[in-house]
């Protein structure tokens, strides 16, 4: 981080001795203006990278969830660079599917397409279980660019944390309780609830991931057929897996998500929940990960296939932000994933123009 620090302030010095000339001749000056825009760098670093959606600079460094949350807020009072992380404005902001003030989901609706009832798109940010926010621009910004011109309604939710006393579990009934609001509502925005496709990434892909596996998180929910699942390089798709192995910055925030025994490890694992009613899914995974998140997509592939449940693993050699970030650019991963996305339903194939 030190390093990091001194890099970005070599680097930005001589082009604030240049800018400034007489006016920034005052020794206080210099400082506050590079100190702004230290911040600014490092913010659309943060932002192109994805790390978690806020930065991987707290990430790093915070080891709960409420040091996390800390750190969030100190840099949402930056105004700056709150702005520089905003994603596109939705057509409808914080719609409630319940009382808590994070339930609330922000809808894109579809730009073209023709006269059908568009397909829906449903992204889960991520952030640790702990933090994340659903108008990030690495949530939303290619995504919605990409898929509202191509017919689609794209939904991003928020949904209660750690820190609003809600763990891994308890946050996948979350997700399922927007899910099926979604359904209910989505033709009052011009989508079809017979056809929804489930996203997320990082810990927004655990818990698509669980609503997809586990009936009973659907079945209370009352969530209608899925047509499919994307998951975007989580590493929690087989917990009791992952627990021993988790990246030691994060091993505090893991146990706040799932608790310190087997048992409650078992009940919030997409693999171990598993079985023939869940839908098709993708898992997008890094393979420069140091906690082997590809090792975990392709046992629940080979599970979910010997259920008779199609399911593939899309292995890149990009980092974890990015496959987040990055999707909805041109280019091979965006056209593999829309692969998967049209084998879902002709409607969607015909949308992709597949």
């Amino acid at each position: 981080m030190k390093n990091r620090l001194l890099i970005l302030t070599l680097c930005l010095l001589p082009v604030l001795l240049a800018e400034g000339g007489q006016a920034m001749a005052s020794e206080g000056r210099l400082r506050e203006r590079l100190r702004e825009r230290m911040a600014d760098k490092m913010s659309e670093q943060a932002d192109d990278n994805g790390e978690h959606e806020f930065s991987g600079v707290i990430n790093a460094e915070a080891n709960t969830c409420a040091e996390q949350n800390q750190k969030v807020e100190a840099i949402k009072k930056r105004g700056r660079m709150a702005r520089l992380a905003e994603g596109p404005v939705p057509d409808l902001a914080n719609v409630k599917y319940g009382s808590h003030p994070l339930q609330a989901l922000d809808v894109f609706k579809a730009r073209g397409g023709g006269v059908a009832a568009a397909p829906v798109i449903v992204m889960v940010h991520g952030g640790g279980w702990c933090v994340g926010d659903k108008s990030m621009k690495g949530v939303t910004a290619n995504k919605v660019a990409r898929w509202t011109a191509k017919g689609f309604v794209f939904v991003s939710v928020n949904y209660p944390m750690v820190m609003d006393g809600l763990d891994a579990l308890a946050q996948a009934d979350e997700i399922a309780q927007a899910t099926a609001y979604i359904q209910q509502h989505t033709h009052e925005w011009g989508g079809d609830g017979r056809r929804v496709i489930l996203m997320g990434h990082s810990a927004g892909a655990h818990l698509v991931s669980l609503v997809n596996a586990d009936a009973s998180i659907r079945q209370r929910a009352v969530v209608k057929p899925l047509l499919g699942t994307v998951s975007l390089d989580s590493g929690a798709v087989d917990v009791p897996r992952q627990m021993p192995d988790v990246i030691p910055a994060l091993t505090i925030r893991y146990r706040e998500a799932f608790g310190t025994e087997e048992a409650t490890w078992v009940k919030a694992s997409p693999h171990h929940q598993l079985d023939q009613s869940a839908a098709p899914w993708l898992g997008v995974c890094s393979t420069t990960r140091p906690d082997d998140p590809c090792g975990q997509a392709h046992s629940y592939a080979e599970k979910s296939r010997s259920l008779g449940v199609m399911a593939d693993v899309l292995a890149l050699p990009k980092g974890h932000g990015a496959l987040n970030s990055e999707l909805g650019q041109p280019g091979a991963y965006t056209d593999k994933v829309e692969k998967f996305m049209a084998s879902l339903d002709p409607l969607v194939a015909a949308r992709l123009g597949l």
